[in-house]
């Protein structure tokens, strides 16, 4: 059974896998990126998280909700726990010093798994698409994740513009 779930994969999902794994690698290590790069992650992981739930769930009804309260909690949570001391904003160059961190890769792996394991559920059981019980902690999770990169990027982007404001005109935009 998992042969043939694993050969009815489109290529580009592992393409997809392997671009993840990647960026998860590069943000393991402590490094300068610009602030375009930086949004990069979280938005390819929001289309990722919200076509798992137009997909599967549509939009209409519970699941955009719940998805919506997922990411603000998650945002929220990235928010207050990303240690602002560790990261270092140069406006000069739009970009910041961030320490290197497993925990990005965790998370790509994570929503991929999930969707992954979402979808090979869904076409072994389409019903489950219409069950309360499955789609709204699903929808939470793949909020919650979306919510996690978003929040971590958000704060990033303060201590950013914190920086440029102290830093006066020089300061590059974003």
């Amino acid at each position: 059974m998992l042969q043939q779930i694993f050969s009815h994969t489109p290529l580009y999902v592992w393409a997809i896998l392997g671009f993840l794994v990647y960026r998860g690698v590069l943000a393991s290590r402590a490094r300068e990126v610009t602030l375009r790069k930086l949004c990069i992650i979280p938005l390819v992981m929001l289309a990722l998280s919200l076509s798992g739930v137009h997909g599967s769930f549509g939009l209409a009804g519970s699941a955009p909700f719940a998805w919506a309260i997922g990411a603000l909690a998650g945002a929220a949570l990235a928010w207050s726990l990303v240690d602002t001391r560790k990261i270092v904003a140069i406006p000069e160059r739009a970009s910041v010093q961030r320490p290197g961190s497993w925990v990005p890769l965790t998370l790509m792996m994570s929503i991929f798994c999930m969707k992954y394991a979402v979808a090979v559920t869904l076409a072994i059981a389409p019903a489950y698409a219409h069950a309360i019980g499955f789609s709204l902690p699903v929808c939470l999770a793949y909020g919650c994740f979306s919510g996690i990169f978003l929040g971590g990027l958000l704060r990033t982007v303060a201590v950013y513009r914190a920086a440029q404001m102290t830093s006066g005109p020089q300061g590059a935009a974003v």
